[in-house]
């Protein structure tokens, strides 16, 4: 047994004393031989000696039966004697035979033995502290007083078969050194990363270490190139988090301050389409049909424009609804061939067990008809444009809920994108073309919808080869339809259709902060010949109704300052009269997407619009 770590090194052999093996309590003795390396002591190597060992080599000395013979330890214990054998192994040598031998190296004695018979004999020690002793009866017994004489030789023989048995082991020792110098020059080898190359060392056991060493080194080599690809597509995945997430705060922060933009904005357009119907209505308007046209139709452009920004901070209110993808993609097939134009083609496919989705399917053909035009653009109207769609792999999904998803791919033959430009394709407002030929807008709006229906999209691009634009919609497992809700979508337009006097002496609680549009749209209600009583904020609104103001309908915006929003305002002033019409109109409010009990009109409205929804929430005749 080697020891090296953990026991201090002795510099010279040490015999140890007889003991107990901890383990199984047989006694055992062990001899410490040292190992040098380089002129400095390496290791200790133990030796166990055994008493039965020991007493072979008394044995084979062919004692007379009355003689005694005994080999002790450090201590004065009895090893191995003759005669009784290895059974008085442990037990202690007379206490002045002790006394003695701890004062001397070797002498002659006077004693009486374990046995309880006078003897006279000699001892000698040996360097390592253990102790041969031979004795002969004094009563003159086989051998008699002649045999005094050969005590001497025999113990100082007895004891140089100890030494060599002890050189013995030294020698032994050598020859496991080498081969353990061996070991450690491998293992230093492997530990400094080295390749290792099993050498001969002369041992069986050490060369099946060392085979096992050079196994070893191959493995931790193999394992370290795996470990270091791991590593790297580890930093690779962190890094496309970090730019990820880095990208989702900055669309957040643009969709936060696109959505106070576009409310404010409509805000504006408010008054100027409430103003210029008020013009309409005047006696001069037919003079002025030119400029009030232009003026309408810069309206309308602006409200898109709107309403594509509200997309893309995530503010605009969604239909969603089941949709077939297999008959909705089919349908809108022919819409985007008139979009890309005659001289580039579109070839669509699709999965036949494609999943349906739950969207809003003009978000849905807003988006692909974004991408196309994008492709359009990017390949100057000419070639080939692709759309699949089918079931997402796992792969593509890993990052989003669980679940399974559907993949609507947009592929065209284009020049590509750049890699510098390609994390920030889906940023508001980024756009590579030039000043007049696009907003920025367009796959912002395709993000905003994927998220809103909850996936994703992701963008792939090759110089010279073309991009691909996925959706990643969530499958709808049910197909279940979903009401719409009661409301008016701001691009539908009603007619005025002669029952504007059907208002005449409503009553309308106008809640609006904005003082500007407050002002211009009260203006317009009373020109309808409505009672119009305004408020600035849902506060004032409901001091005025709760002072006992008489009020037939509430028109209340639902973004505004105050203690509560429209909606809350509105919910306050049905607790207080049950059944009072409300009409609510907004840019935007997440909190109206699942709202169905009040009529919802989005800004900026037009006239006819709010007419049509007072008359509604109010049960009267409508155009329609």
């Amino acid at each position: 047994m080697l020891v090296r770590e953990g026991v201090p090194l002795v510099e010279q052999a040490v015999m140890g004393d007889l003991a107990p093996d901890p383990a199984t309590g047989q006694l055992r003795a062990q001899i410490i031989q040292p190992i040098e390396r380089g002129g400095h002591v390496w290791l200790n190597m133990s030796i166990t000696v055994l008493p039965q060992e020991l007493q072979q080599i008394i044995d084979g000395q062919r004692l007379p039966a009355d003689w005694t013979a005994t080999i002790m330890d450090g201590r004065g214990t009895v090893v191995a004697r003759h005669p009784g054998g290895i059974s008085y192994a442990g037990r202690p040598g007379t206490d002045d035979l002790k006394r003695l031998m701890a004062t001397r190296d070797e002498a002659q004695f006077d004693s009486v033995n374990l046995d309880g018979r006078p003897v006279m004999g000699y001892f000698s020690k040996s360097p390592q502290g253990w102790t041969v002793v031979t004795a002969v009866p004094r009563d003159g017994g086989p051998g008699g007083f002649g045999a005094r004489a050969a005590l001497q030789p025999i113990a100082i023989g007895a004891l140089l078969l100890v030494l060599v048995g002890m050189f013995g082991a030294l020698w032994i020792s050598r020859r496991i050194s080498g081969p353990i110098h061996a070991l450690n020059e491998i293992a230093n080898e492997l530990r400094a990363g080295e390749p290792v190359r099993a050498r001969k060392t002369g041992m069986v056991e050490c060369d099946e270490v060392a085979l096992a060493l050079e196994d070893a080194s191959a493995a931790i080599h193999q394992g370290r190139y795996e470990l270091e690809e791991r590593v790297n597509e580890a930093i690779d995945r962190t890094r496309e988090a970090e730019q990820l997430s880095s990208r989702s705060q900055r669309t957040a922060a643009l969709g936060r301050l696109t959505g106070g933009v576009a409310h404010d904005f409509n805000n504006l357009l408010g008054v100027i389409s409430n103003s210029a119907h008020l013009i309409q209505r005047s006696p001069h308007a037919e003079s002025l049909a030119m400029p009030l046209g232009a003026i309408m139709r810069s309206v309308d452009v602006g409200s898109r424009l709107t309403q594509h920004l509200l997309r893309v901070a995530g503010r605009q209110p969604v239909h969603p609804q089941v949709v077939d993808l297999g008959s909705t993609l089919g349908e809108m097939k022919e819409l985007l061939v008139t979009v890309l134009g005659k001289r580039m083609q579109l070839a669509m496919t699709m999965a036949p067990d494609l999943p349906s989705v739950r969207v809003d399917p003009s978000e849905l053909e807003l988006a692909l008809i974004n991408i196309s035009l994008n492709a359009r653009d990017a390949t100057n109207g000419m070639g080939e444009i692709t759309v699949e769609a089918g079931r997402a792999s796992p792969g593509d999904v890993q990052d989003l809920a669980p679940g399974e998803y559907v993949a609507i791919s947009v592929t065209d033959r284009g020049p590509g994108i750049p890699d510098d430009l390609l994390a920030r394709v889906f940023e508001p407002f980024f756009t590579t073309k030039p000043v007049g030929k696009g907003t920025g807008l367009g796959l912002s709006q395709v993000l905003g919808f994927c998220v809103q229906a909850g996936g994703t999209a992701r963008i792939a691009s090759q110089l010279g080869a073309g991009t691909t634009v996925t959706l990643l919609l969530p499958a709808q497992t049910s197909a279940r339809l979903v009401p719409d809700g009661a409301r008016i979508d701001g691009t539908e337009r009603t007619r005025d259709d002669g029952l504007t006097n059907s208002l005449a002496g409503v009553r309308v609680l106008l809640v609006e902060d904005n003082e500007e549009l407050n002002r211009v749209t009260a203006g317009l209600l009373r020109s309808f010949s409505c009672q119009v009583l305004s408020a600035k904020d849902a506060d004032e609104a409901l001091q005025l109704f709760g002072s006992g103001a008489a009020v037939d309908i509430v028109l209340s915006d639902v973004v505004m300052p105050g203690s509560m929003d429209g909606q809350a305002l509105a919910r306050e002033l049905r607790t207080r009269r049950p059944g009072l019409p409300v009409v609510l109109i907004s840019g935007f409010s997440e909190a109206l997407t699942a709202e169905s009990s009040f009529i919802v009109l989005r800004k900026p409205a037009s006239p006819s619009q709010i007419l049509e929804a007072l008359r509604r929430a109010m049960g009267l005749p409508t155009g329609t």
